[in-house]
């Protein structure tokens, strides 16, 4: 039985993402090990983990994740609150397929897409 799954995403700079995620997007950190190129996030059920990149070319990074939330308008608002810069072509819209979504890049240029169902 499957019964989660921890996207893994590339970071050039350990220090940079951490403070990104946890500082602008409301992480913390998972578990109390600090390992050496490599971190594990949170924020209420979901967990990323990075890896170190350090030679990552940011503008040919696909790395790609979908997050799924049931407050998708209050996510938003906390995010433009926090200064979080939304992708340009990803602020909050009603998709053909019936998902409320928006997207943002992170400091690798790793896309981030929330939506919720409607």
């Amino acid at each position: 039985m499957l019964i989660a799954v921890n996207p893994k995403l590339p970071m050039r700079d350990k220090l940079v993402t951490r403070n990104f995620y946890i500082q602008m997007l409301g992480f913390k950190q998972f578990g109390d090990a600090d390992f050496e190129g490599y971190l594990m996030l949170e924020k209420d059920a979901v967990q990323i983990h990075f890896f170190e990149f350090k030679e990552l070319d940011i503008y040919s990074n696909y790395g790609q994740i979908y997050i799924r939330t049931n407050e998708i308008e209050q996510l938003y608002q906390t995010f433009l609150d926090n200064h979080v810069q939304i992708h340009p072509n990803g602020h909050l819209d009603l998709k053909p397929w019936r998902q409320l979504e928006f997207s943002l890049l992170d400091p690798d240029h790793n896309l981030l897409t929330f939506g919720q169902s409607i």
